[in-house]
């Protein structure tokens, strides 16, 4: 969960079946892990992509949103992820927590203040309505947290919909609806989408063999692996691979 901010440069993000933009002037709030496709746009050697992401975690919210009036307002669906304009106060707090950074004695002591600032400002904010439904017990966004939470540990197997949705006590249809309404994708293309995240990790950084990496996923075809693969990063394992080297 987290806040992207662009500082130069533009982003492209590739959530399921969306495609999401934004530049400098704009900030991109995801509230529930979703696996991404990005790309960095009008950057060049003398002036490349800057940006930052600033990374909170459920805790942070649940000690904040109880104390204002909106945690209660009865709000509609909301997707996990939203590009918006920036907010300047905001990125104001941001800078001064980044600054923290260079002076380690007042890091520890100021750090937690101007986190909770920021969190509140956030509530307070065009972002709030999603940040609410993600701690509102028994909302849609809470219940798909807990499926998103159940598959980014268990991805790996074979997953049935009516089985998973048994376990969450919900139909299948109510499943699938909510799970896409909050994450852009069903479940069994999220779960899809981690495999595949997690193969290229360990092509790229583990140096595996594309069919142990498939394999390692959960994956029993290698033919279906590589044409997955190449629908979602544009190339075949292999290729993808053999590029990254000589990049």
């Amino acid at each position: 969960m987290g806040l992207g901010i662009v500082l130069q440069g533009e982003k492209q993000v590739v959530i399921g079946d969306q495609i999401l933009t934004y530049s400098v002037g704009q900030t991109m709030l995801t509230t529930i892990d979703v696996p991404v496709v990005s790309h960095t746009h009008n950057a060049e050697n003398h002036k490349p992509f800057l940006g930052l992401m600033l990374l909170f975690d459920v805790s942070m919210i649940s000690k904040v949103a109880p104390q204002m009036e909106q945690l209660n307002i009865k709000e509609k669906v909301q997707p996990s992820f939203a590009v918006q304009p920036i907010d300047y106060v905001l990125i104001e707090a941001v800078q001064r927590l980044v600054t923290l950074l260079d002076e380690p004695i007042l890091l520890s002591q100021l750090s937690p203040i101007i986190q909770q600032e920021i969190m509140i400002r956030l509530l307070a904010g065009v972002n709030g309505v999603y940040l609410r439904q993600l701690i509102r017990v028994g909302s849609v966004s809470e219940r798909v947290a807990k499926v998103v939470n159940w598959l980014k540990q268990n991805f790996v197997e074979t997953i049935r919909l009516d089985e998973l949705a048994d376990r969450f006590y919900m139909s299948s249809a109510t499943l699938r609806q909510h799970f896409r309404e909050v994450t852009g994708m069903s479940p069994l293309q999220y779960q899809k989408q981690l495999r595949l995240q997690q193969a290229r990790h360990l092509l790229f950084n583990q140096h595996l063999e594309v069919g142990h990496a498939a394999d390692l996923v959960g994956y029993e075809s290698l033919s279906q692996f590589s044409r997955e693969y190449a629908r979602l990063f544009g190339a075949t394992p292999l290729k993808d691979k053999q590029a990254a080297q000589f990049s």
